[in-house]
Formats: structure tokens, sequence, C-alpha cells
């Protein structure tokens, strides 16, 4: 007889164990085994168990392609997560059989040898009811596309969490802390009591009581100095939106701004500044005109879609000199500036500030990182096969995506959702901005580097988005490039992978709905092609989606910084505006709680994200020594980045820490 010796590495996470009977079949190229019995020998599939078994066989079976598992009912269904199998033949060679599956049924699953394969070097095609393209059909039965409004990436078909599959929901720990933090936000900010107060407020002194229960540094800075311009300005560099401002060349024509009209640092004039210095920069809000403002409380809300002029100063501080509130000039539209009265210039600035937590949180955070995620993990489980080194390497990147989008659908803007009921762009707010967002987008604004170079912001000094992001973006791209050139050495090879080019397929169909405008790739042609997407594609689920999430809270806590919503429209003239008038536009006492407990809800880490921070990979998808050396690399790449980061942020007043990789999780999550 010849004697494999397997073990079987249950994972480590609640409800994995399983008390029914658990069966293997080894399968090599020469024949496969008889179904054992695993559990004849002895219960052993206990969370967190490595459980070791001997498998005799008449004969060789060869070179082991792959294993099948199912588990049958003894007293009672379980369910069963078990993380990978390796099994030693007799001539010592261990086979690894990486699974991180949980089998919840008494069906028979197939597992294939961790060398990833792509389609066209797979030699075992043959094996009928377990090859890869069973495994799709599968696949693609249990993950189907859907279309929550036209017009906006298509979604996970799925309206509950219950109608998910299993191996995307939260872990044990993580629903219950999303079901604590929900119920209790509001408890835990101390705002309970404030959450139905429909009244508004009548001194800015107690709108700085919010802040007593959870306090963070820059929290703390932003309320110290939210009136400042250069805290204004600089928030379009290091804030929760760096993805608007641009290098201005040349004013639009809606905005007539002149140089007698504004007052520059320095001593050149505005033409100089713009054309020769390169020192004006532009932030046009275009995609909010015409959206729909909220109604909340049966009250009209405003929401304005402004441009904003800003100075780089000699002392390389980013002041705004100029502020429009809405699109069209007109004489009840004036242009806002620093030497108007102290009320006039500070509500501009707050109308800005509202305009851009309704652009930035439906736009660039939920738009550019959370839909964009499901739309690249939706294709990646109906078209790449376990074996696959794309799958191997993005998975990771995919964790919870899924279950937190069907959330943000319930939660955040379905009718009943928060931001329909808080927020100025709720309701159909949301899809307009969602629709003109995406029609608009392009694949270039996804990649950091192109989209810095485009938006002339190579010399910005103190910008610290883009120096994390591009240095974060040269890691990943060095990383991605290594594992995938080991697997495709011709562009040839590339273009043979019809797995892979599906994968493309779906996402340009699905995700930018084949718009070829925004330069989405429709296929692959070369690897420099793709390599260049699947860093993109990390760094969104990864780097960017911590840049424009993690800072939420810190920003947002400060109502008068980051308001939901404004109840009252605009000065439509100089000399009018007062204290009490910003006051009472200000959003009342319930909508500012529910909008700051949103915000500490999706700014909240989890507990569960422990070991799943970028570059930390937990489940051991690749099993070959050159992909598991180039992570090891990966990870060193990522903890002298860290290290760099906090030495910088150490002297800084407001440090800057949404892009150091020991608090960037893999994927979107929250």
């Amino acid at each position: 007889m010849i004697n494999y010796e397997v073990t079987v590495f249950t994972g480590n996470l609640a409800l994995a164990s399983t008390f029914n009977n658990v069966y293997i079949t080894l399968v090599g190229t020469d024949g496969e085994s008889k179904r054992i019995d695993l559990t004849s020998w002895k219960p052993s599939f206990f969370r967190g168990q490595v459980s070791h078994f001997i498998v005799s066989c008449p004969k060789s079976l060869g070179k082991l392609v792959m294993i099948k598992l199912d588990k049958q009912k003894r007293f009672l269904q379980d369910s069963w997560y078990p993380a990978k199998v390796e099994v030693k033949s007799p001539k010592n060679k261990t086979y690894h059989f990486p699974i991180y599956h949980w089998i919840t049924d008494s069906e028979v699953y197939c597992f294939r040898e961790g060398t990833a394969l792509r389609i066209f070097d797979d030699s075992n095609s043959h094996l009928g009811g377990c090859s890869r393209q069973q495994e799709l059909k599968q696949r693609q039965k249990v993950f189907c596309w859907d279309v929550y409004a036209q017009g906006i990436p298509h979604c996970i078909k799925g309206n509950s969490i219950q109608s998910l599959p299993y191996d995307v929901h939260f872990s044990l720990t993580k629903t219950a802390e999303m079901k604590y933090t929900a119920v209790t936000g509001l408890v835990e900010l101390e705002l309970i009591e404030m959450a139905e107060l429909k009244k508004n407020w009548t001194h800015i002194d107690d709108i700085s009581h919010l802040l007593c229960a959870h306090r963070t540094q820059v929290a703390d800075f932003v309320h110290k100095h939210w009136k400042e311009d250069s805290l204004f300005g600089y928030q379009f560099l290091n804030g929760v939106n760096p993805m608007l401002i641009r290098c201005c060349k040349a004013l639009p024509k809606n905005f007539p701004v002149t140089g007698d009209m504004v007052s520059l640092h320095g001593r050149g004039s505005l033409a100089d500044e713009m054309m020769v210095s390169g020192n004006i920069f532009l932030c046009d809000y275009k995609l909010l005109d015409g959206v729909q403002p909220n109604t909340i409380n049966k009250k009209k809300q405003y929401l304005m879609a402004p441009l904003i002029l800003l100075q780089k100063t000699p002392d390389n501080k980013l002041m705004p000199i100029a502020i429009q509130l809405k699109q069209k000039p007109a004489k009840d539209n004036p242009i806002f500036l620093p030497t108007d009265s102290e009320y006039d210039w500070l509500m501009a600035k707050i109308f800005v500030r509202s305009a851009d937590f309704n652009f930035y949180e439906v736009s660039v955070h939920l738009l550019r990182t959370h839909l964009l995620a499901e739309v690249f993990t939706v294709s990646l489980l109906r078209n790449l096969p376990m074996v696959h080194p794309l799958y191997k390497l993005l998975m990771p990147h995919t964790r919870y995506t899924l279950q937190i989008n069907v959330l943000a659908r319930q939660l955040l803007i379905s009718k009943t959702g928060v931001l329909t009921r808080y927020a100025a762009s709720g309701g159909k707010g949301v899809i307009t901005i969602l629709q003109k967002s995406l029609s608009s987008l392009t694949y270039s604004s996804l990649c950091i580097p192109d989209d810095i170079a485009e938006r002339g912001l190579k010399d910005v000094p103190n910008f610290y988005y883009r120096d994390d992001g591009l240095k974060l973006w040269e890691i990943i791209f060095r990383f991605v490039k290594e594992i995938l050139t080991s697997y495709y050495k011709t562009d040839a090879e590339v273009q043979k992978d019809s797995e892979l080019q599906k994968w493309i397929q779906d996402i340009y169909e699905h995700g930018f709905l084949s718009q070829a405008s925004t330069g989405i790739p429709q296929k692959f042609s070369t690897v420099d092609e793709m390599v260049k997407f699947v860093t993109m594609v990390i760094f969104t689920c990864s780097a960017q989606h911590s840049a424009v999430n993690s800072g939420q809270y810190d920003f947002g806590a400060w109502m008068p910084n980051s308001p939901v919503t404004l109840q009252l429209p605009p000065p439509t003239k100089k000399g009018k505006a007062s204290e009490k008038s910003m006051i009472d536009t200000f959003p009342n006492i319930q909508t500012t709680v529910h909008g700051m407990a949103v915000m500490w809800l999706l700014s909240k880490q989890s507990s569960d994200s422990v070991s799943i921070f970028l570059g930390q990979y937990p489940e051991e998808h690749f099993t070959e020594e050159v992909p598991c050396q180039k992570i090891k690399d990966f990870q060193v790449e990522l903890k002298r980045l860290s290290a760099e980061i906090k030495a910088r942020n150490s002297v800084l007043d407001l440090p800057y820490t949404y892009l150091d990789p020991d608090v960037t999780e893999n994927s979107v999550s929250i």
C-alpha cells in the first residue's frame, strides 16, 4: 500500500468547527483514492485545529492535482470552514490545496493544487465535473449581476445580507460590531438625547459640546482653526476629498474673476500667477449643478454648485481668493472675496464645505471606491477560478466588500437611509450625482500618477495625499508586475487567457456601462496593460478608499466645517450675513447629530481588521516560492514607507495618516 500523509487546517473563525462526517478523495494524474471518512479516526475539525491523517492507496496516484471534500450530516447539519489541506506523498513531495471556503451542505467540493494556472496552461482540464469551467458555472449561479438604478455601476444581486453567499459574509466579530455600532453610535458619542431634537442651534458654543465624548487630534485642530483660510485650502489637498482641485491656466467663462477684484499674496498679477507661475488653482463643483436638493422634516434644503479659486502663496500655503456659489453668473450670485465682511466670507466657505461633503460622499467615496470595488469583486468571482493567479492575487482585496455595499444600499442611500433622511443630496440627488459622476469618470483619474499629472499638481507643496499615494502606487505596481510576470511571459499569453479577458470585459460592461469615453480597457493586449489595471484595482480597494474614508469624522465631527446640509439659501447680496444668519443656516440639532454618528461609524475601524492591512495575507492562496517571496518583499517595502510617513508626521501640526500602510486596509470593508 502507498500512504499519503494528509493535514487538514480548520480556520480560526467563529463557528468554523464541524461535528459532521468529513470525507476526502485524493485525485492524481494516475488515478484517485477511495473516498475516506476522516472522522472515523476521531472528531478533529475544531476551530483553529490542525489534524493529521493517513490515506492509503494500492498504488501511486502520480502527481496530485486535486482533492474532493464533502461533509455529511451526523446529528445536525452544521457549517465548516477548512482553511487548507496539505498532502505529503510517499516521495516526500508536499502538495498544497488552498480552500478558505465555507462548506454548509452535503455537496462534493473540488479544490485544486495550489500552483497558479492560467486557462491555457491547465493540464487537468479533463477532470469532468470538477473542471474550472464547472467551478465558474456554479459561481455564476450564485454571484449574479443586478441593476440598482439606471446609469450607475451594476451590483451583486441580493437585497439582504441573508441572500449573499456565506463566503462573503462578515466574520461573527465584525457582524456583532457593525450591529453594535449602528445601534449605539449615538450613545457612544453621548448624543442619544439629542437625536430627535428638531430645534435649530442658537449659539455656536452649543455645537462645541458635541465633541466632548469622542475627540481626535485632527477634529480638535479643525475645531480651533475652521474659520481660517489656510485650513480651508489645506482640505482640498489633504482632507477627505483631494480629487477635485486642479491647476488653473484659464478661468472658466462662468467664473468672471478679474485681477482688480482679487487681493493676491505676493506681487504678481492674477494673469502672471495663473499662466506663468502656475500658482492658481480651481475647484469646480459643476457636477452638483441641477441636482435636486433634499427636503428634510418637510423643509427644503440647499445645495450649491460652487467654484473656488485658490492661490499658492510665497510661504507655500493654499489660500482661497474668490468663491462663486452657483454656476451661472448673475447679480444675485456675487463673487465672494476674503476682503468681504467676516460673515459674508465665512458663509461662502460654509456653503462650499457643505457642497464638498455631498460631492465627495457620493462621487468620490461611494462611486469611486465602494461601487467600483464591488464591480471588480463580482467580476472576479464570476470569471476567475480559484487556481487562476489573478484570483489568488486579488481575493484579499475583496474581503467584506459585497456585504458592506449591501449594507450601504440598505442603511445609507435607500428610501429610509441616513443620507436620504439627513443629507442635502439625499434621495434623488444621490442617484443624479452617481449618474453624472460615472458619465464623466475616466480611467486616468483612477490611476494616481496620471491623475496628478493631468490636474497639474506635481509641484504643489505639502500635498501629502499625492506624496504618499504615489509612493504606494509604485510599491503596489512593482509587486503586481513581479507576481504577474512570473506567470505571463509574453503579450500573447495575456491575449490567449480567455478567463482574464472575460474579467476585464465584465468590468467594462457592468462597471462602466460600456462607455468607451471612460478609457477603461475592454480587453488586455499586453502584459503592461494588465499590470497597470490590476495595480489600479488594488490601489482603489485599499489606499484610495482609506484616503477618502478614514478622515470623515476627523474633518466632519465639527459640523460647521462639514455640514451635511444647509437649511437656508446663500446670501444674494453682500453685507447681509451675520452670526445669527449663519447659525440659522446650519442643519438643525437632529440632522447634525445623525450626520456626526454616520461619519463616526464610517471612520471607525473594526477590531476584525487585525492582520488584513495592506500587504498582509493570512489566507495563503499562493503556494509557489516566487510569489511567496514577492509577498515578503512587498511587506518590507510597505514597512519602510510606513516608517517614512510616521517620521514626517512627527513634525507636523496636522499629521496625514490616511495612507500609512499600517492603517490602510486591504479591502473596502467599512
